[in-house]
Formats: C-alpha cells, sequence, structure tokens
C-alpha cells in the first residue's frame, strides 16, 4: 500500500479569518499545512488607522512583505532603542524573535502584507500582547509600574485586543515620525521592489533580498520572482533552507521531487500559498495567461539555490552522456551555463 503524498499547497485566502476591529488575518502554520514544518505564513489586512497592537514572538523571527497600502511599524531592542518605520508596497521589514512590535494601517486604502516566520509550529494566535499581559498582571502590580492611578488601571483592556481601530496618522504631526522620503533604507526596512531584478532571456525576473544586503535579518531571506506566460523556473533546490511562497499573481504548477520515486504536482492561483522542503528539487511554471508573480521566503539569511542547467554545465560531456544515456552530440547541446527561466515551449 503506497503513502499518501503530501500537498505542498494551502489555499491561504480561501481560510475564513479571524477579524477585529480594524483588521483580518489568516494563518498557515504546520498545524494547518502539514507539509510546512519550517516555516509558518500569515496574510494580514488593516484598514487606515487599524492597528495590530504591541506584541511579541517567542519562538520566531518575523520577515514581511508588503503587497500593497502602507503602514507604520514600532519596534523595541533590548538595548532599550527603538525604531519607528513606514512601509509600501514592495517594501519589506525584519523583526527578530522576542522584540516587541506593533503594525499600523496609514492609509489612504486597505495595508495587505504576508508575514513569514522562521518557525513552523509558529501561531499568531498565540503571541504575546500587551493588553494580554496587563490583563493578567495585578492591578495594584500595573500601576505601580506605569504610575498610573487604581481608578486609570481601570480602564485598560481587560483582555487580549490583538486588533484596535483609532485614527488614521498624521504624517504632518510629530506622532508619525514616518521616514524621509531619501531614506530608501533603514534598520528594519528594506525596499525590495526597488532593487534592480535579475532578468532571464527565457523570460523571468528574480529580486533577491539576504542577510549582506540587510544586515538585521540574520535568519530569514526573501525573493520575488516573475514569470512570463509558460515561462519555466527550472528544475533546481535550495540546499540551506526551507521555501514558503505566496503566489502573489497569476497561475502556476509547481512540482516537487522527494527522492526515491516521489513527486508532487499541484496547481496554484493568487492567494494560495506553497511549500519546498529544504534540499527538495522543484520547479514552477507559468501555466496562465498573465505575469506569474511569487513572493518566496526562507529560513535562512543567506540565499543559495542549486538549478539544474548550472550542474549539467559544471560537468564534461562524457559524464553527462553516459549517466542520461544520451549520445554525445546530443549531451553537447544541453546548458552551457545557468538559464534560470526557460522560455516557453513554441
Amino acid at each position: 500500500m503506497s503513502t499518501p503524498q503530501p500537498s505542498f499547497r494551502y489555499r491561504l485566502e480561501q481560510k475564513e479569518p479571524r477579524r477585529g476591529p480594524g483588521g483580518l488575518t489568516r494563518g498557515a502554520s504546520v498545524r494547518e499545512f502539514p507539509a510546512s514544518i519550517g516555516i509558518a505564513g500569515v496574510s494580514m489586512r488593516l484598514a487606515p488607522g487599524g492597528m495590530r497592537e504591541l506584541h511579541w514572538h517567542a519562538n520566531a523571527a518575523e520577515w514581511a512583505y508588503v503587497v500593497s497600502g502602507s503602514c507604520r511599524t514600532t519596534i523595541i531592542h533590548p538595548d532599550g532603542s527603538a525604531y519607528v518605520d513606514t512601509f509600501d508596497a514592495g517594501d519589506v521589514w525584519y523583526f527578530p524573535r522576542g522584540y516587541g512590535h506593533s503594525i499600523q494601517g496609514l492609509g489612504p486604502g486597505e495595508c495587505h502584507f504576508i508575514l513569514i516566520f522562521d518557525n513552523g509550529d509558529f501561531s499568531e494566535d498565540h503571541t504575546f500582547s500587551i493588553t494580554d499581559f496587563l490583563a493578567h498582571t495585578p492591578p495594584s502590580i500595573v500601576a505601580q509600574n506605569l504610575g498610573l492611578s487604581a481608578d486609570e488601571v481601570g480602564r485598560l483592556p481587560k483582555g487580549e485586543a490583538y486588533f484596535v481601530q483609532g485614527p488614521v496618522p498624521n504624517e504632518r504631526s510629530p506622532d508619525a515620525r514616518a521616514r524621509l522620503h531619501a531614506e530608501l533604507m533603514t534598520k528594519h526596512r528594506y525596499p525590495l521592489m526597488a532593487q534592480q531584478p535579475r532578468r532571464a532571456p527565457g523570460g523571468g525576473t528574480q529580486r533577491v533580498v539576504t542577510v549582506d544586503d540587510f544586515p538585521i535579518s540574520t535568519t530569514m531571506a526573501g525573493s520575488v520572482i516573475e514569470l512570463q506566460p509558460g515561462a519555466l523556473r527550472e528544475l533546481h533546490w535550495h540546499p540551506n533552507a526551507d521555501e514558503w511562497q505566496y503566489y502573489l499573481k497569476g497561475q502556476a504548477e509547481m512540482g516537487v521531487f522527494l527522492a526515491e520515486g516521489n513527486a508532487v504536482i499541484d496547481q496554484f492561483e493568487a492567494g494560495d500559498a506553497g511549500y519546498v522542503p529544504m534540499g527538495a528539487g522543484h520547479y514552477i511554471k507559468n501555466i496562465g495567461t498573465d505575469v506569474l508573480g511569487v513572493l518566496i521566503g526562507f529560513n535562512s539569511g543567506h540565499y543559495q539555490a542549486i538549478d539544474l542547467s548550472e550542474w549539467l554545465a559544471g560537468n564534461p560531456v562524457d559524464v553527462l552522456a553516459t549517466n542520461l544515456d544520451l549520445p554525445r552530440d546530443v549531451a553537447d547541446r544541453l546548458p552551457k551555463s545557468t538559464i534560470f527561466a526557460a522560455p516557453a515551449k513554441m
């Protein structure tokens, strides 16, 4: 009796969301998406002024990509330094594990962002929130700690708020503390989509951000790839990291090779999440009529990939002919360098 193969697709945006004042969230940890053992992901949306309250994650760092809209974040470091940044579509942030932070929508419309965590067992529902912390601490301790009266402590929330709706920060107010437009990169912000992409003649582009580009992001790297209709992100694997995907636009087919004759092929559309275990061979093909866009997160600060074409190009022709049982002249026509993206077959 054959063992059922795992699915490497999760219909993230079709999941019933958790809703609150000014926001909603959908998450996929290993509990909802069993194949995703090394990385978890969340799709979150904030209305203008909507806030994901002050909180921290004890078991995972947070890497995020802004799909649309604008938001403001705050974060505290163990040395007491605090940072406030604003983010627009195409920007990335990174918050180390255990660092307290918040996120607020700036308007004028909804802000949609994808959160990727370097622990598959992470759950957005089990983070440490400031309201929950204070609500479960004796009022006298809270009053002593914050210098409040008993009446003032009594006005604090009686449980976790999670989402709160507030006024939209006025960018002209000192409260907003928005970055200067000239500041393309800050300690916690990297403008990924402002980067000049790697372009493949086969109809693909790739933008990558690693710890070398974004020093705070020590445990995670990320990428956005785009493929023209019919183009193929060639067979490859990542020797140092698991891969978590969010399909931004278009339609795709992904095949994952698991060794010992096992392979899984799934089809994806915008809003789906995908996953590839570390070291597993895989490909992504645009099977739609529009450009395919895929956001990819890795649970390593360094990006490493071995592409099939590059591997073959590094071997003598006689090795390839013997191994693949090909005539020498056919083996000699195999790629001589990496192609990254193969064009659509005519």
